[in-house]
């Protein structure tokens, strides 16, 4: 049976609808924009002011000169390489870690998980990193970029959180059955976990896409650059030179302004292709331990 709508309750319905679709004007709208400029032609997207609601004319030149850049083909890949083989590695450890974690009557497990967790709130800080890095011969390697990020404790929490609401006498079931703690881990605890391997697999590998302050860091080779360090020193620093060779001075201004709109999408493109295969997991996962009971 139906329950009947108060005149508040429809009030409150309409405001909050109002209220939603502004929000999602707000937030839907600097992504419109990004794309509307980067589809539009340079001389008349220079001149131009206030909302941008569709492009202006029609042009795909910026997108030609972003890949003309010597080093957003190299970076592309360097961040491909980063992005899979890093959350391959980082999936790995942390959940070999959680189900240390997560599992009962292990010897040390709590001072361990201390020490583990003391790392969130307190760390050596970026000189002792450096040297580290040097140390282990890691600098200008891309491999700086993976191993010193193997495990990040947050997502560690989250999955041992997710690892612990998996019932203890499935594992009991199997160690009976012969089964070690590697097969228990890989063929019956991350199974039963995907919605939370899914939220990590999103964390770590957006953490890897937008990362760019420790290849500034450790990496001097411009060859081995990942993309948001290349799209940095095309935004912040204003280098386009290399993509506007020639252009004449006259609309070298007004392509780079377009230029800047079209390296952004594609440096965000691929992420926001990946976000709607993951999003079904995505509250599940992130909601693990928040409701007790």
């Amino acid at each position: 049976m139906a329950i009947k709508k108060t005149p508040q309750r429809k009030i409150f319905e309409i405001c909050n609808a109002i209220v939603l679709i502004l929000l999602m004007i707000v937030t839907f709208y600097p992504l419109l924009y990004v794309v509307f400029a980067s589809f539009s032609d340079p001389t008349s997207f220079l001149g131009y002011n206030g909302l941008l609601l569709k492009p202006l004319g029609f042009s795909t030149a910026a997108y030609a000169k972003a890949f003309e850049h010597p080093l957003i083909i190299s970076s592309y890949l360097n961040t491909i390489f980063i992005v899979v083989v890093g959350v391959v590695i980082n999936i790995l450890l942390t959940s070999i870690a959680a189900y240390f974690l997560s599992r009962r009557n292990i010897l040390w497990q709590r001072p361990i998980a201390f020490l583990i967790i003391f790392t969130m709130y307190f760390s050596g800080g970026l000189i002792p990193l450096y040297f580290t890095i040097q140390d282990l011969h890691l600098y200008n390697s891309i491999w700086s970029l993976i191993l010193p990020v193997a495990i990040n404790t947050f997502n560690l929490m989250i999955m041992r959180t997710g690892f612990a609401s998996i019932p203890h006498s499935l594992e009991e079931s199997a160690t009976i059955d012969g089964a070690g703690h590697f097969i228990i881990l890989f063929r019956i605890v991350l199974p039963l976990a995907m919605p939370t391997v899914a939220v990590m697999i999103l964390y770590y590998g957006v953490y890897h896409w937008n990362s760019w302050f420790n290849a500034s860091i450790f990496l001097k080779d411009q060859a081995k650059y990942p993309l948001q360090l290349v799209l940095r020193s095309i935004l912040i620093v204003n280098d386009t030179s290399a993509m506007t060779s020639g252009v004449d001075a006259g609309s070298q201004l007004a392509v780079s302004e377009t230029l800047k709109y079209a390296v952004i999408v594609v440096a965000t493109l691929p992420i926001l292709c990946v976000y709607p295969f993951l999003q079904k997991y995505f509250v599940k996962g992130v909601m693990i331990g928040a409701v007790k009971g």
